[in-house]
């Protein structure tokens, strides 16, 4: 059952999504070549803390590759890194392209979000893969609007990513969210036999694409949470929380007064 989110529990939301926004905002303005993903990490988990929020991503358990205990409050990933890269000792290379995504509790409502972001000087493909990830959020983004089933999302993302000459990851999705991280539906980035609810005012939803430059199969390293792409070629992310109204769907995860 998917659940359907009042306007106090909407303004909850959006204080969790404006603390993930501003933490990733923090993590931008520090990545450099020479820089840390453990570094990256502890700027992020020491702000949320400091708001009296909760790292989601902290001790959680992967049901797609049986991961225990993931160990960051952010999931750091590095060129051909799709997901879930823990954070640590690599330090980031001028020319690398970085992907960051996070969740935070606030008052038992969720925020998640993801980024791709350029280290120094990246190749003009590189940034052109950053550019249609994001776009393809947005695409599946003007899809989520009252009446619209969730293969509807899913189509959006998918024709903009292909039209581009690039891949859509199958094994990882977006999902619902709300008082928990992961909650129904299922938001595949691309068309499947299942044509999912309809899209009602109150549905919260977090719109994830991953999509890579070469092939869509990936490999799950020996951490049991590092997903890297098949061919080892470059991937990325762009994520954010959205709510269905009644109107145009509106993104939770953004900064005070920030316009897309």
């Amino acid at each position: 059952m998917i659940a359907v989110k009042s306007r106090s529990e909407l303004e909850l939301m959006k204080k969790a999504g404006e603390i993930t926004a501003t933490a990733l905002k923090l993590v931008e303005e520090a990545i450099k070549p020479g820089v840390t993903t453990g570094e990256l990490n502890q700027i992020a988990e020491e702000y949320v803390l400091s708001l009296g929020a909760v790292p989601l991503f902290k001790g959680v358990e992967c049901p797609v590759s049986g991961g225990l205990d993931f160990p960051g409050t952010l999931c750091v990933s590095v060129n051909e890194e799709i997901i879930h890269g823990i954070p640590g000792l690599r330090q980031l290379k001028d020319g690398d392209i970085i992907s960051v995504d996070m969740g935070v509790s606030y008052e038992g409502f969720c925020g998640d979000a993801a980024r791709t972001f350029p280290v120094g000087t990246v190749s003009e493909e590189a940034l052109r893969l950053i550019q249609v990830t994001r776009e393809c959020f947005f695409e599946g983004m003007k899809a989520a609007v009252k009446g619209n089933r969730i293969v509807d999302i899913s189509r959006a993302v998918q024709q903009h990513a292909q039209k581009n000459g690039f891949s859509v990851v199958r094994e990882y999705v977006g999902h619902g969210i709300g008082r928990e991280l992961w909650e129904a539906p299922q938001i595949p980035n691309y068309v499947t036999l299942q044509r999912g609810p309809r899209l009602e005012p109150g549905m919260t939803l977090a719109i994830e694409p991953m999509i890579n430059q070469g092939v869509y199969d990936i490999r799950i390293l020996n951490d049991k949470w590092t997903v890297v792409t098949a061919d080892g070629k470059l991937s990325a992310h762009y994520e954010n929380t959205i709510a269905v109204t009644e109107d145009e769907p509106f993104i939770l995860t953004k900064l005070r007064g920030e316009v897309f």
